[in-house]
């Protein structure tokens, strides 16, 4: 009797790359392959990128050449938007054996039965044009929470992003399908779902993208609400232009979406908003926060900015800054601007010096930390549900209450996947 392969993964950036790799096991598991550690040994290695900032390029890289090290004679595989994006860069890389782009990256059963090592690295690409299906994803059993797409792609053009070239046009999940799924995951034990996928308020464009909505977001989540088993759901991010206030009101009103919003910001100057090409002004971020604040006082609101744009002057980050500190937020999500091959934001200039961007990075994020405790500190003495995940360090397991505020207590295996109700102290 032959002994079953093992395979092993490793992802990179998103919940979105978390859910997709999830999957990828899943299928690769049906086929027969036992899954084990990333960091031990393994037949086939899979490594899910990003390539948001350069430094995910970089890690790629380097996990390659760490598996050289350590088994030298182990397939290769890579995949996600580095994949899409730079298939022949990737390729190049010592070691790699496959590179799967959007299209191929759920085929990877099929590709590994015809791959030999020592081969030259076979590249499965395609143009991003020609990626005009969506393919369901959701993580299980390897965090409480499950990550679950339901939307994929983008048609928005901000000028920094390569997402929209590595993912294709915005398409995404029928209502109904997501439900099944997250009946599925009901039926697995699951208590939390994240709704995720790189531009969800566009959800409901169909299976292959259209200019027309079939469904929408609203009507998705008003669904979710009625489905038996769930206890919990999280947006994981939409734009501020596509969060609605009916959504807002739902959500105020809802007994399973949790009272937490992530809202994409990238700068709180409204003269670097359109260098960036995005669909808003800060005015309107701003109505959309109030708004939030007044239905429920107790929201958590995360925000993503991007420091060290091109043109980016002292008095434009002085501008986000004060926005920012006036804003009734909980976190922020900084990001340090990073150029990325054929975006126009590459013909902005002047452009930022590395030093300074990583300097307003900083004053940013002592400013989130600053947020956070302030958040937590008003909900002092409260008595709120607290579901705790799995994962224990040093004897001790860490939950979130339905506002996100993290709590960390010594590990009792009772309380795992359980909502308990805890006092904030």
């Amino acid at each position: 009797m032959t002994q079953a392969k093992t395979v092993a993964f490793h992802t990179l950036g998103c919940k979105l790359n978390f859910s997709e790799t999830s999957t990828l096991s899943r299928l690769l598991e049906q086929d027969g392959f036992v899954k084990t550690d990333f960091d031990g040994l393994a037949d086939v290695y899979v490594i899910n990128t990003c390539s948001v900032t350069d430094n995910a390029d970089k890690e790629c890289r380097q996990l390659v050449r760490r598996i050289q090290r350590r088994a030298p004679e182990s397939m290769v595989v890579i995949t996600g938007c580095y994949a899409q994006l730079k298939p022949q860069e990737i390729a190049s890389i010592e070691g790699v054996d496959l590179v799967l782009g959007a299209a191929e990256k759920f085929n990877i059963t099929e590709h590994l039965k015809t791959l030999t090592k020592g081969d030259s690295t076979r590249i499965c690409s395609c143009d991003i044009e020609d990626v005009n299906s969506f393919h369901a994803s959701y993580s299980l059993h390897d965090r409480t929470r499950t990550f679950l797409k339901v939307q994929d792609g983008c048609d928005y053009t901000c000028t920094f992003c390569t997402i929209p070239m590595a993912r294709g046009k915005s398409r995404s999940d029928s209502v109904e399908n997501v439900l099944e799924h997250a009946r599925t995951l009901a039926g697995n034990g699951v208590k939390e779902i994240v709704l995720t996928g790189v531009n969800l308020g566009d959800f409901g464009k169909g299976l292959q993208g259209g200019k027309k909505r079939e469904e929408t977001f609203y009507e998705l989540v008003q669904a979710l609400d009625e489905v038996e088993g769930i206890e919990r759901y999280r947006i994981s991010s939409i734009e501020p232009n596509l969060l609605s206030n009916e959504i807002i009101e739902f959500v105020a009103n809802s007994r399973k979406f949790m009272p937490h919003f992530h809202i994409p910001l990238q700068s709180g100057s409204n003269h670097i908003l359109g260098l960036m090409r995005r669909r808003y002004r800060r005015e309107l971020y701003a109505e959309k926060v109030a708004l939030i604040k007044q239905f429920m006082p107790h929201c958590c609101i995360g925000v993503d900015v991007i420091v060290g744009f091109p043109s980016e002057s002292n008095e434009h980050f002085q501008e986000t800054y004060n926005f920012l500190h006036d804003l009734d937020i909980s976190y922020l999500h900084v990001f340090t601007y990073s150029e990325r091959a054929n975006t126009p934001a590459l013909d902005i200039t002047p452009v930022v010096p590395v030093a300074l961007r990583h300097e307003r990075n900083k004053m940013l994020r002592n400013l989130s930390h600053k947020k956070m405790q302030y958040f937590t500190e008003q909900h002092i003495g409260e008595t709120r549900k607290v579901l705790f995940e799995q994962h224990q360090k040093d004897g001790m397991m860490e939950g979130y209450t339905d506002n996100y505020i993290k709590v960390t207590t010594p590990y009792r295996a009772e309380w795992v996947n359980g909502l308990v109700d805890w006092e904030l102290r």
